[in-house]
This record gives C-alpha cells, sequence and structure tokens, in this order.
C-alpha cells in the first residue's frame, strides 16, 4: 500500500529526482566509454581557440566580387555553418576580399566542403504536395500499390516522373530530420527530389531544374501598383531575368498558368541549397522576363526574399587560401576569474543564507549543488549530441543564476514563516507555504525564461550564448525547486530539530515575531513576553528578541503594533485574551479562521 502522507510523496520525488540524475549520467557514461562524449564540457572559441580560415572568392567568367556579393555570402556561410550544429563561430569580410570564418576546434571535412560550396538556387516546378512530416509507418502504401508512369515525361510538371520507388520515400521523408542534416545529398538537377518549405510546412516533389538561379539579372521589392499606378498597400518581389532566363522562364508560365487554382502544378518553387524559399502560382505568362511575386509579404520578408534572389545563386565558390590555429581570444586567465567570480558569488549566498536562515540555509545551498549538477549534465550531454560550446559570456549566464535560483528559496522560506506566524505548525506551514510560493516561483522563472528566448533569437555572437545558459538555468531551478526543495523541507518539518524550533534551526518561533507552539486538536498556546520589572528595563535577552522580531515582523503585524501603541496598549494587538502578566490563553483555530 503506497504512502499518500506529504512525507511519503516527497521520498517518491526524490527518487524520482535521483533516477532522473543517475539516467543523466548513465547517458553521459555510455558517450565517455565509446569515445564520443567528454567529462568537461567543450568551450567555445573565446576559451579555447580553434581553427581560421580565409577563403579567397573565385568568380566564374573572372567578374570582380562586390561587397553586396561578400556579405550575402558571410550570411550563407553563417546559415551553414549554425546549421551544422557548430557553436559560437565568427565569420566576417577581411579587406573588401576575403571571408575569414573562425570555429572553435578543428572542423572535419565536411564542415570544411559545407562552407566552400557555391550557393545554388533553382527554379522548379511542382508536381505534387504533402505533409512536412513522415506518414506513420503503419499508414504507409507499399511501394509495390503505386503506379507506375504510364509513359516518358514530357515536361517538367509531368507527373509520370513519379516512380513507385519516389512515391514510397515521399511518404517516408521527414522534413523536420532531413533539414537538420548537414550531410544530406545534393539534390539531381535533371531528375524529380523531394524538397521541403518550412515557411508553410509542407513537402514537394518538384520536376527537374528549368530555370537556374544564374539566370536571374536582378530582384527587389516594393509595393504593388495597380494598372491605374494607385498603391494597393500590398508588398511584392520584382525579378528581372536574363535572356537566357526569359526565355525559359516564358515557357514555364506559359505551362503552369492554364492549371487550375489549387492544383499543386500551378506553383514552381525556388529552391535554395535544398530548401525551398518560395512556391508561388503562376497567375499569367511572363513574356518579358519581368516577374512579380506576390502574397502575404510584410516589407521585412519582401526585402528577405529579394536578397535571397538576388544574391542566393552567388556563381561564387570559395578556395581556402590559407588555415592556421588560433589562441583562446579570451584565454584560460579570463576563465578562471570567471570560475573565482562564481564562486564569489556562490559564498556571498552562503553567508546570507545561514545568516537569515541559520542551519535551513543548508538546504538553500543542497539545492544549488542539485541545480548546479543537473545544470552541468545538461551542457556537456548538449555538447555531444548539439556540438554546444560553453563561452565566457555563457558562463556569465551561469554566475548570474546563482541569484535567481536562491531567490526561488527565499520566496519559498518566507511563506512558510509567514505560515508559523500565522500560528500554523512547521508541517502545515510547509504545506500551505508551497502552495502559495510555487505561484510565485513559476512566474518568476517564465519570465526569466521569456527574457533568455526572446534575448536568444534577437541577439548575435556570444549573448546567444548568455541567453542560453540563462534559459538553461530557469529550467533547472523549477526542477530543484519542485523535487527537491519542497520535498526536503517536508521531511526536515517531520524531524524534532525542525519541528520543534531549535534556535539554530532557523525556525526559532522568539525570532518570528510571536512564539506560537502547536498543541494539536486546532490549538495554539500563545505566550506573551512578561512585563519588564520594577526598574523599568527590560533583560537584556528580551531586548535582543524583541528587536530581532521587530525586524521579522510582516507587513500587517507591523501595522498592528503600530495601531496599539497609537492607542495607548489599552488593548492588545492580536487578542484581547492575551495576558498582560504573560499567562496563557488557548484559542480554538476553527474559530479564529472564521
Amino acid at each position: 500500500m503506497s504512502d499518500k502522507t506529504p512525507r511519503g510523496r516527497a521520498k517518491r520525488t526524490l527518487w524520482s529526482l535521483a533516477g532522473l540524475m543517475v539516467a543523466l549520467a548513465a547517458i553521459l557514461g555510455v558517450g565517455v566509454a565509446t569515445g564520443q562524449a567528454q567529462l568537461a564540457p567543450k568551450l567555445a572559441l573565446d576559451l579555447e581557440g580553434g581553427t581560421q580560415m580565409v577563403l579567397a572568392p573565385e568568380v566564374t567568367g573572372g567578374q570582380d566580387v562586390s561587397a553586396e556579393q561578400l556579405d550575402q555570402a558571410v550570411e550563407i556561410i553563417r546559415q551553414r555553418v549554425d546549421g551544422s550544429g557548430v557553436s559560437e563561430a565568427e565569420i566576417a569580410t577581411q579587406s573588401g576580399r576575403n571571408v575569414v570564418v573562425s570555429l572553435p576546434g578543428v572542423p572535419d571535412q565536411e564542415t570544411r566542403e559545407l562552407i566552400q560550396a557555391s550557393a545554388n538556387m533553382e527554379f522548379r516546378p511542382v508536381i505534387t504536395m504533402g505533409s512536412f512530416t513522415a506518414t506513420p509507418e503503419d499508414q504507409r502504401t507499399p511501394v509495390e500499390e503505386f503506379p507506375e508512369p504510364t509513359a516518358e515525361p514530357e515536361n517538367g510538371s509531368d507527373p509520370n516522373w513519379i516512380t513507385p520507388e519516389l512515391a514510397a520515400e515521399f511518404e517516408a521523408y521527414d522534413c523536420p530530420a532531413v533539414l537538420g542534416d548537414p550531410n544530406r545529398e545534393p539534390l539531381p538537377t535533371d531528375e524529380a527530389a523531394i524538397v521541403c518549405d518550412p515557411n508553410q510546412g509542407v513537402k514537394y516533389i518538384v520536376g527537374p531544374v528549368e530555370v537556374p538561379g544564374t539566370d536571374i539579372a536582378d530582384a527587389d521589392y516594393g509595393l504593388v501598383n495597380t494598372a491605374t499606378g494607385v498603391s494597393t498597400n500590398q508588398w511584392a518581389v520584382n525579378l528581372t531575368f536574363n535572356n537566357a532566363g526569359t526565355d525559359a522562364f516564358r515557357e514555364v508560365t506559359q505551362r503552369l498558368t492554364p492549371f487550375q487554382e489549387g492544383d499543386p502544378r500551378k506553383q514552381f518553387a525556388i529552391v535554395l541549397d535544398g530548401m525551398v524559399v518560395s512556391a508561388p502560382q503562376s497567375q499569367a505568362v511572363i513574356t518579358d522576363g519581368r516577374a512579380q511575386i506576390s502574397g502575404n509579404f510584410t516589407e521585412e520578408s519582401a526585402a528577405a526574399l529579394a536578397e535571397q534572389l538576388k544574391y542566393g545563386a552567388l556563381p561564387i565558390s570559395f578556395t581556402i587560401e590559407s588555415e592556421q590555429q588560433i589562441s583562446a581570444t579570451l584565454g584560460a586567465d579570463q576563465l578562471r576569474l570567471g570560475l573565482i567570480a562564481g564562486l564569489i558569488g556562490l559564498a556571498l549566498v552562503a553567508v546570507y543564507s545561514f545568516f537569515q536562515y541559520r542551519l535551513l540555509g543548508l538546504v538553500t545551498m543542497a539545492s544549488l549543488v542539485v541545480a548546479g549538477v543537473l545544470t552541468y549534465l545538461a551542457i556537456v550531454l548538449l555538447g555531444w549530441s548539439d556540438n554546444y560550446r560553453l563561452s565566457l559570456a555563457g558562463i556569465a549566464g551561469l554566475i548570474v543564476a546563482i541569484g535567481l535560483t536562491a531567490d526561488s528559496f527565499i520566496v519559498y522560506f518566507e511563506r512558510i514563516k509567514d505560515e508559523l506566524r500565522n500560528g500554523r505548525s512547521l508541517a502545515e506551514a510547509v504545506e500551505y507555504g508551497w502552495l502559495r510560493a510555487k505561484r510565485t516561483v513559476v512566474a518568476s522563472k517564465a519570465v526569466n525564461l521569456l527574457a533568455a528566448v526572446v534575448l536568444y533569437f534577437v541577439a548575435v555572437g556570444n549573448v546567444r550564448g548568455f541567453a542560453f545558459t540563462l534559459g538553461l538555468t530557469a529550467v533547472a531551478d523549477l526542477v530543484v525547486v519542485f523535487m527537491f526543495t519542497h520535498p526536503v523541507l517536508q521531511m526536515l518539518a517531520n524531524t524534532r530539530f525542525f519541528g520543534g524550533g531549535h534556535k539554530f534551526s532557523g525556525l526559532d518561533p522568539s525570532l518570528l515575531g510571536r512564539e506560537p507552539l502547536y498543541q494539536g486538536a486546532g490549538k495554539i498556546r500563545e505566550f506573551r513576553p512578561a512585563p519588564a520589572a520594577s526598574s523599568g528595563k527590560a533583560p537584556k535577552k528580551s531586548q535582543k528578541s524583541s528587536k530581532e522580531a521587530a525586524k521579522r515582523q510582516t507587513i500587517a503585524e507591523r501595522r498592528r503594533a503600530e495601531q496599539f501603541a497609537a492607542l495607548g496598549g489599552s488593548s492588545a494587538p492580536d487578542s484581547a485574551a492575551d495576558s498582560a502578566d504573560g499567562s496563557t490563553t488557548s484559542t480554538d483555530r476553527t474559530e479564529e479562521q472564521k
């Protein structure tokens, strides 16, 4: 029979947390044993150093490279490097001629090839479309049940391009997994292929390349105007093709335009590096090489697509002009100082916790240790699975998180003390205090997490490392408060040392502003300090306790005390039944609550 008491629930929760930590440690141990992971976190370029490659552009036809083309090349390389899982890479132009790529560690051959490859934009006709994710395995159609092509394909939109093997592959094609694979194969240019459109959340089977991106002469964006020249306040992207592109695009639009609305074959997919950036429908035959792509564009999205179309098909590839190992830009000294700063912050939190909460501060420190272990395991495992690297900015996020994490425990402890002042036993105060404190803690961590997410997506460079660790520690804090701090206090509430209010426990009644002692059966005895001796001076111990109690009073208690003093002490602030000579009175809690 399961134990449904708070103590029993606390034990189960603590065992669950222990199981989680053991599971994470076991996964890491397997990685270390197989040589795929390491015990220490991976460090970023600023702390570990890495490889710096100077890339020289190679342009077809001996053309010069403009500054705009280099800037776009930097963006394309950055997207490729980020997509390959390399963290904290630095990519910039040099002297208006070259591109400098600095990567932590030593890049493998696939990363080198990815950086050197030229961008590849293509215009392909759409044949059919489907779900962005794979069809569940038990719902897929067997290959032999797909129809065979009836004839050789006549054009790029002909469904005869779809073989049974391609149709089966299309059902099993999972776009999220494929787009996250940096080693995916390039698309064949003279055959049908499967492409993904992350903007619309769909996938397509497209025909062979009909217009290469190199046939785009120019691309810009602007507001759509009617035939009379009146603006419609809708943004569109304008394309201009060269002579070869004009002829090819005219043939494509002549074939696509007659298809009915809703037929996928009315669309043509603009594919960049194997990913669809837009898939508009053909609404008219374009004979002059000037096309317009309209839709639900904002000014920003129209500008972004125009830039991709203008420079996405750059006839530029890169050769590695030089490659050298570079030392850490900050180095071991800054890492050491960062760790020292973290230890100082931890020591200050410890001093405050033990001063304010006596031995209850041990719960704070133990919770911080558990949060630190969880965060450490997460960072190391992310370094193994996603090549996450810890930068100095990330370490700063961890240091800031020490104070934010301790703040959650302080909120909880103060709620418990408020409940004790209201006359509850420690076991009750833990439960009632938790009901109130957890809402505050969750709201606080939600704000921290939201700030970290926003900062991560709007920032660049090392600031993203700071945002990432800040968000990670916010999640770890919630796990620790719910699965460690609260269960531990539930366990301690049943001990004689804490439950009895020992003077070193941090729950000494004399430090709470009143001295409630729970008697059971809903009864509370309230002790009042005896009046001063005839000399008019209270004992030193009483004076010290009174001062300490005054400091720890809630706002409501302080106001009642002020009102009591204003009345000249004619009535007791809490209960008219309190005795002036320090005698005890009993009050029924049920009646008090009513």
